[in-house]
């Protein structure tokens, strides 16, 4: 489903209902009716984007591909729409401003904000990648050529070192807190990625580590110093939790379904691509069990969060898919590249040849790819900014009208 696009009869069943309720004593039965409809389409969305069983009938998209992490922005800008008519249209906006609203709702405004900023800071490891894929172009380039001899060897073998050691750069170096302070020494001298100025050897000196971290670095640490996309969801997600008792009623529970929303599809960003400081990334989501729509959501994170773990232990890089068979037919071909000698056996040139071609197909996907994921980004970027204005402004206009005249 296009971003721009959303389910008419829902909003519409909102406005028709408020416009009948407003003098009826049945307004609070409707309002659970709301809430009811509003978390069957959250469930239905998210079931979604679980993977299906193997089929030869179909071939759905890989779990954090980039066309799956376009689906679920799809599913997040309809999910706000739906949370935005529930929590304003047609509403008198003194219900807001009561218990436990007087503070669901701002806690709510504040992870938007936190959300901004990670929004930002995918969007600069976005740029990163765009890096990785044109270094896996020179190895393609270069490992085409018929026949293959050394000179197009030791040149795939420069670009595959820079690509891997920057890969790790990204995911792993920063982490330590000498690697951050080196990260931003932005001005480091050195000649350009996979520009021949390797050593000519399968292994990274001290100083070509150095100089592509330094490069990388300055393409995707552009947030403040000290921030960190893992400590962002951290606070997100400290304060989530589903409301009981008196608490319970539709308007809180619709918050919290939104504000699970949000910190999900989030912490799935920073997991999937380049993102500052990602060490210590919680995989554990207050998601609570008891809700029905939330099974989905809580099997979608399940697998991620195993992923993850292994990422963790490996040291690779981010988790999506795109990256992930980047990373790994990199290493196979620097293996090539490392025991080459020439003339090359048939055997052994039709599958470096297959490896070559899928690691092109690769990058066609991030070429093809990326722009959109970026642009529908921002627009979950504006689409929140828009939102939280108009309710911001709804808080103030409430509270200027319930201040006793002086």
């Amino acid at each position: 489903m296009p971003a721009t696009e959303y389910p008419g009869s829902f909003l519409g069943r909102i406005s028709i209902r408020r416009n009948q309720v407003i003098s009826m004593d049945g307004a609070h039965e409707q309002e659970l009716e709301d809430l009811e409809l509003f978390q069957k389409h959250v469930s239905e969305r998210f079931s979604d984007l679980l993977p299906p069983p193997p089929s030869d009938d179909i071939s759905p998209d890989a779990l954090l591909s980039i066309a799956w992490l376009r689906k679920l922005l799809d599913e997040f800008l309809c999910c706000e729409a739906q949370f935005k008519a529930l929590l304003i249209m047609g509403r008198d906006p003194s219900q807001i401003v009561k218990p436990p609203l007087d503070r669901l709702v701002p806690e709510f405004l504040d992870r938007v904000v936190k959300a901004l900023d990670i929004c930002n800071a995918v969007l600069h490891g976005i740029e990163s990648v765009r890096q990785f894929q044109k270094l896996a172009e020179i190895a393609i380039s270069a490992l085409e050529q018929r026949p293959i001899g050394d000179g197009q060897v030791k040149r795939a073998r420069r670009a595959l070192n820079s690509l891997i050691t920057s890969m790790a750069v990204e995911d792993k170096d920063f982490t330590n807190s000498k690697s951050t302070e080196r990260a931003w020494s932005f001005g480091r001298r050195g000649g350009g990625i996979g520009t021949g100025t390797g050593t000519g050897t399968g292994t990274a000196t001290p100083q070509h580590k150095d100089r592509v971290a330094g490069q990388f670095r300055s393409l995707s640490w552009s947030m403040a110093k000290g921030w960190s996309a893992a400590k962002q969801i951290q606070a997100m997600s400290s304060n989530l939790a589903a409301p009981r008792g008196g608490e319970s009623s539709s308007l809180p529970q619709t918050v919290y379904l939104m504000s699970t929303v949000l910190v999900f599809v989030m912490w799935t960003l920073v997991a999937a691509l380049p993102c500052q400081e990602r060490g210590g990334l919680p995989t554990n989501l207050p998601v609570s069990k008891q809700m029905s729509w939330a099974q989905s959501m809580i099997g979608l994170q399940e697998k991620i969060a195993e992923e993850w773990k292994k990422k963790e232990k490996k040291g690779s890089a981010g988790l999506l898919e795109e990256m992930q068979k980047m990373e790994k037919l990199s290493q196979s071909l620097m293996e090539f590249t490392e025991s080459f000698t020439f003339p090359l056996e048939t055997e052994k040139a039709e599958e470096v040849a297959a490896q070559v071609a899928e690691l092109s197909e690769t990058c066609k996907k991030l070429e093809e790819g990326l722009v959109p994921l970026q642009q529908q980004i921002r627009e979950v970027f504006h689409r929140v900014v828009k939102s939280r204005t108009e309710i911001v402004e709804l808080l103030e206009y409430t509270s200027k009208a319930s201040s006793p005249i002086v």
